[in-house]
């Protein structure tokens, strides 16, 4: 029976993470572009930082979700170090929110009745095939699973509350600060484990209101979820680049400093919250869920507030701490997808949307050593710029390939119909981004047969193949700067570039067939002729590919 009542118990908590889950997915589908520009343009002092962390992880419901998103702006380039962690110590104080909804209509009040007609309502709207509607339902759903699971264990308190199935918590919660590191342990464990601290609270309240652990414990088990939390912030960031790595660590960081000040203080804080006489009820019955939340936001706004004022410093110890690589770009075939999946879909499209124009740098300074080989006479004389060449075309296909699969896991969730889009764009992208990276091969071997063949090309062709070279060039470029800038350039600027490399290949075609019946030069420099000029046609068909592609991202 009690083995039954246990496994009750954590069918509750199952319920509660995939109704917080659930909700947080579709808030954070909901408002993920209105989240991406928040966060870009309310970062410019550490005080309107620390409001944006608390305002994006009141929305989303997860400061660790925030967190991993503020790292990946970082990982992106987006966020320095001293601007992140005003933004995490926010998210901090912003999850102490949720926790205060979930002691108020959880534990406090009784809303359960409402709870089922709300879901006989909202379960029409999970099967409507508008997105937006969809996410909605599934958002409303997952609020209202969240309460009805704290409502199912809550009427199991009463069961379990029976000293005798207590006396194990209760011995372990009798050995002074031995206890209470044992329960931190346990409570930053249990985080990593569910991924999420308020499940923790949760269990926390549980276990204090059925008396199975007292009210320093409780506390030790809220210092160890936040801990917790940073700790996984930390694994999630340990491929990504050196920058992420600090701000994950800054998070940690603080929290540590949490537990120091916090559980060097345990008992003399748990006297204060003892004496406040409004957490009594009239049969001298103590209130733990208030006393839990009311902990838990004085942790988090104190080390908010306090650590505010020294962001620069830990900044400045953190970065001495992990070193700028300056290679870790060129020792990895990625730079931003390495910090893996994040907690949405909107980051992680974000990522590899940052991957994607990486990639497309590539590909542009591959295009720029094919240009420099057309000038070289010898074959010997550009073998090692060749090998590079042939180097970077490898690695775009595995980067490609890469990007590609990281967009599968990606679309493995339910997507917006916004993010949809984005995902079938960004594949198209690398896929002709790669493209570009195998016509650069081809005309590297078309050089090669002509070196190899000694053929020499009339100074009229040279001169052609030089204005091909630049009209692509110029291409290319544009591309990259629609990619890269802000500003949004127009797509007939790229429109007119491509169809200005379609015409003069048209002129170029026309032309070398006359020189072939000429005789101006002979078949075998006439197809090596034809074929850098062809391919160079290909390369502009793909630049305009990929802003078009690039446009359907928005």
């Amino acid at each position: 029976m009690v083995a039954l009542q246990l496994l009750s118990i954590a069918g509750g908590i199952g319920l509660f993470l995939y109704g917080i889950k659930l909700f947080s997915e579709s808030t954070q589908k909901l408002t993920g572009d209105w989240l991406r520009e928040f966060l870009k343009s309310m970062t410019r002092n550490r005080f309107r930082g620390l409001i944006t962390g608390l305002l994006i992880a009141s929305v989303i419901q997860s400061s660790s979700a925030t967190t991993i998103l503020v790292v990946s702006f970082v990982n992106a380039g987006f966020l320095r170090l001293i601007e992140a962690m005003s933004v995490i110590l926010g998210a901090n104080i912003g999850t102490t929110i949720t926790a205060w909804l979930i002691t108020i209509l959880g534990f406090k009040i009784d809303f359960t009745f409402l709870l089922l007609p709300i879901i006989a309502i909202t379960i029409p709207l999970t099967f409507a095939r508008r997105r937006v509607l969809k996410t909605w339902g599934e958002a409303i759903l997952g609020f209202s699973l969240m309460f009805i699971a704290i409502s199912l264990m809550r009427d199991l308190m009463p069961v379990i509350a029976d000293p005798e199935y207590g006396y194990l918590f209760k011995s372990l919660s009798s050995w002074g600060y031995g206890s209470y590191f044992l329960f931190l342990l346990a409570g930053l464990i249990l985080t990593m484990i569910f991924q999420n601290s308020l499940s923790v609270f949760i269990v926390t309240i549980l276990l204090a209101n059925a008396g199975w652990v007292n009210l320093e414990c409780a506390f030790s088990i809220v210092i160890g979820a936040n801990v917790g939390a940073s700790i996984a912030t930390v694994i999630a960031s340990r491929k990504a680049n050196s920058s992420a790595r600090q701000t994950a660590m800054a998070h940690m960081y603080f929290n540590l400093f949490g537990v120091v000040w916090s559980m060097s203080l345990l008992v003399l804080i748990t006297r204060f919250f003892n004496g406040f006489e409004f957490l009594y009820n009239d049969y001298q019955e103590f209130n733990y869920p208030i006393a839990l939340s009311m902990f838990h936001s004085a942790f988090n706004l104190f080390n908010a507030l306090f650590l505010i004022g020294f962001t620069e410093p830990i900044s400045l110890l953190i970065s001495s701490q992990i070193q700028q690589e300056k290679k870790e770009r060129s020792n990895s075939k990625l730079t931003h997808l390495k910090i893996g999946l994040l907690s949405t879909p909107d980051a992680s499209i974000f990522q590899a949307r940052k991957e994607t124009i990486v990639f497309a740098e590539k590909v542009q300074k591959m295009f720029q050593d094919v240009v420099t080989v057309s000038t070289i006479q010898k074959t010997n004389d550009y073998s090692p710029l060749a090998k590079r060449i042939i180097s970077s075309e490898d690695d775009a296909n595995i980067v490609e390939k890469e990007i590609a699969q990281y967009l599968t896991k990606v679309g493995e969730v339910r997507l917006s119909e916004a993010n949809s889009r984005r995902i079938r764009a960004l594949y198209k992208m690398v896929d002709d981004i790669e493209s570009i990276a195998d016509s650069n091969i081809n005309i590297l071997e078309a050089y090669k047969r002509k070196n190899k063949g000694e053929l020499i090309f009339p100074e009229r062709v040279e001169n052609n193949i030089a204005l091909m070279f630049h009209m692509v060039d110029d291409a290319i470029n544009n591309m990259v700067a629609m990619l890269t800038n802000d500003e949004e350039l127009p797509l007939s600027l790229a429109q007119d570039m491509e169809r200005d490399i379609n015409n003069f290949r048209d002129i170029l075609k026309s032309e070398h067939l006359d020189n072939l019946q000429k005789g101006v030069y002979n078949y075998d420099v006439g197809i090596v002729y034809n074929d850098v000029i062809s391919q160079c046609e290909r390369i502009g068909d793909y630049t305009i590919n990929v802003v078009e592609s690039y446009k359907n991202l928005y």
